[in-house]
Parts: C-alpha cells; sequence; structure tokens
C-alpha cells in the first residue's frame, strides 16, 4: 500500500490583549470580520482545512483556537503571516501552539482509519468538543522491547473500545515540537471522554508518561462565532 501523503497539524491558542476591547465596537466588528475572512480564504479543499474553536471558559490563557491541517510548513506561515497581518492580529497573543504530523503507527492497531482512532489521515471536526493533550513518554518506555510495548498499547485500546462515542487522533511530533505526541478526543459527549481518560490513567501505559499536561477543551464554532465570543 503506498504511503499516505502525511499531514502537518497544529493547534494554535489566542488570547486577544485587553486594550481591544477597548476599540470602538464598529471598529472590533471590522476586525473579526477582516480575521474571519483570512480563514475562510484558506479554508479551501486540497490547501488546508481549519475547523475554529473557542475556549473562553475552559482555559485562562486562552480564548479561541484553530486546527489547521495543511500538507506544507510553508503554507502554514503563510496564512498565520497573514492572520497576524490583520488589525485583530496585532492586539493577539499565541498562548500555545502545538505542531506535528500524521504517519503510519509503527505499533498494530486495528482499523488505522476508523471512526474511533485516527492516525494516518485525520478528518477534524466531525463533533462538537476537542479534548487536547500534549504527551511526552519517559525514557524507560522507549526502551521497552516493542512486543511489550505492543500489549500495553492493546490494553489502552480496549478501554477506548468501551467508549465508542469518542474518537481518538494520535499527531506525531518528534523531532517537530516539544512532545512526542498530541492526543485529540472529540465527541459530543465531554462526560465520554473524562471517563476514557481516567479509564486509560488505570493502564500501565500511564507509568510511562513523562507529561501529559497542559489539558485544554474546546468547543466547536464557525469562524464568526469564535471571534464573537471574544467580545
Amino acid at each position: 500500500m503506498a504511503e499516505l501523503r502525511r499531514q502537518i497539524i497544529t493547534f494554535t491558542f489566542y488570547r486577544a490583549q485587553p486594550e481591544w476591547r477597548r476599540v470602538a465596537a464598529a471598529e472590533r466588528a471590522e476586525h473579526r470580520r477582516e480575521f474571519a475572512e483570512v480563514i475562510h480564504r484558506w479554508n479551501a479543499a486540497g490547501k488546508m482545512r481549519i475547523v475554529s474553536y473557542s475556549t473562553v471558559g475552559t482555559r485562562a490563557e486562552s480564548q479561541m483556537m484553530l486546527w489547521r491541517i495543511c500538507y506544507s510548513l510553508e503554507e502554514l506561515q503563510n496564512m498565520s503571516a497573514e492572520l497576524l497581518g490583520t488589525r485583530l492580529g496585532g492586539y493577539l497573543r499565541i498562548a500555545h501552539n502545538y505542531l506535528g504530523m500524521t504517519k503510519r503507527s509503527r505499533y498494530m492497531i486495528q482499523h488505522e482509519t476508523s471512526h474511533q482512532v485516527d492516525i494516518r489521515a485525520i478528518r477534524p471536526g466531525e463533533h462538537q468538543y476537542l479534548f487536547l493533550m500534549p504527551l511526552v513518554k519517559t525514557a524507560a518506555w522507549y526502551s521497552l522491547d516493542p512486543d511489550q510495548r505492543q500489549l500495553i498499547i492493546n490494553d489502552q485500546l480496549k478501554e477506548l473500545a468501551g467508549f465508542p462515542r469518542v474518537k481518538l487522533n494520535i499527531v506525531y511530533s518528534f523531532g517537530m515540537d516539544d512532545q512526542d505526541y498530541l492526543l485529540a478526543y472529540e465527541s459530543d459527549f465531554p462526560q465520554d471522554v473524562a471517563d476514557v481518560v481516567q479509564a486509560t490513567r488505570e493502564t500501565e501505559s500511564n507509568r510511562y508518561n513523562h507529561r501529559d499536561i497542559p489539558v485544554f477543551t474546546c468547543v466547536r464554532t464557525t469562524p464568526e462565532e469564535m471571534l464573537g465570543r471574544l467580545g
């Protein structure tokens, strides 16, 4: 089977500076319109997929997030520069930015592109809520025999199988960003995500987690809704 073209994935979290809320309401509306136009223009099939989320009320340091999927770092940079070049961009602070790439897993995962585990070609925004967790494994994890790691992964997958309303997207960040993986859980039922994450905490794999915070709870919106919640 031919290798799928790898996707470049970013999760970028923004916060508007307090000074922006003191700008006249009509001018703020124009800022929001201009910013949304950039998102819509870049959100084109075969070029870039963009899903917008609000984090107002769920993270103190962030108010909105863009989940972007493309195939070129240059395109990602060009789109980012255009956003920052808008009038609203002058008032935004990037609170967090996570970068990674899709690839075929080295572990045997049944139904790699099933509705529940997506690791080869990500199709984002199919559910109302997104829960993002950057993950760094310990050095001891990578020292384990591959067969032993496979058994541990199998235990995690058994837990996930008990929550069919949760979809897990796995992004690889090796050599690209500070974390090893990005785990992006999508669901229309937040309680299911809370339960599956607790269940996987009780598996052996959790012993080999060096860091799996911060955790981000995001609500899917249109770009206009996302920007409207800024104020």
